[in-house]
């Protein structure tokens, strides 16, 4: 992050808000011409500030309103187990987010689904059967609060 400028913060602001911008309209809003603003994007591309460009879906469009947490404690925490979990829950299209965790359980699941009977149809055949796992508690969330992609550049 040290090496952006106000400028590339204010480049990566606009595409945050819409990737879409075209790039005269980008270079407008930035106060430069498109070559030196073409040649920022290329460098924040290249550095892998920017990792790629895709749509972002509305889940509550697409029917997946419920939103559960869900802890997950492990057996071995070994790397080799580790693995072999990260590889079998990527594979789950419910799992929206995954994160391993550094406290009283192993990871913490974001699934989404269409209502409880769909969410308690994903624990009980893909969740667990996930290798290594020894117990989970799930948390219904009753609102999204704050819902965003990660804007605070």
């Amino acid at each position: 992050m040290n090496q952006l400028d106000p400028i590339d913060r204010r480049i990566l602001e606009i595409l945050v808000a819409d990737a879409r911008i075209p790039l005269t309209e980008l270079a407008r809003a930035v106060g430069l011409s498109k070559t030196p603003v073409a040649q920022r994007l290329k460098r924040l591309e290249e550095t892998g500030i920017i990792t790629g460009y895709r749509a972002i879906l509305s889940p509550l469009k697409l029917g997946l309103t419920h939103v559960t947490y869900v802890e997950v404690s492990m057996s071995d925490t070994r790397q080799k187990a580790l693995e072999e979990f990260n590889a079998a829950v990527r594979l789950i299209p419910e799992v929206e987010e995954c994160y391993m965790i550094a406290g009283g359980f192993d990871y913490q699941l974001k699934i989404r689904s269409r209502d409880m009977a769909h969410f308690r149809q994903v624990m009980a055949e893909r969740i667990s059967t996930l290798p290594y796992i020894t117990s989970t508690s799930s948390y219904v969330a009753m609102e999204a609060v704050v819902e965003q992609n990660w804007t605070a550049i």
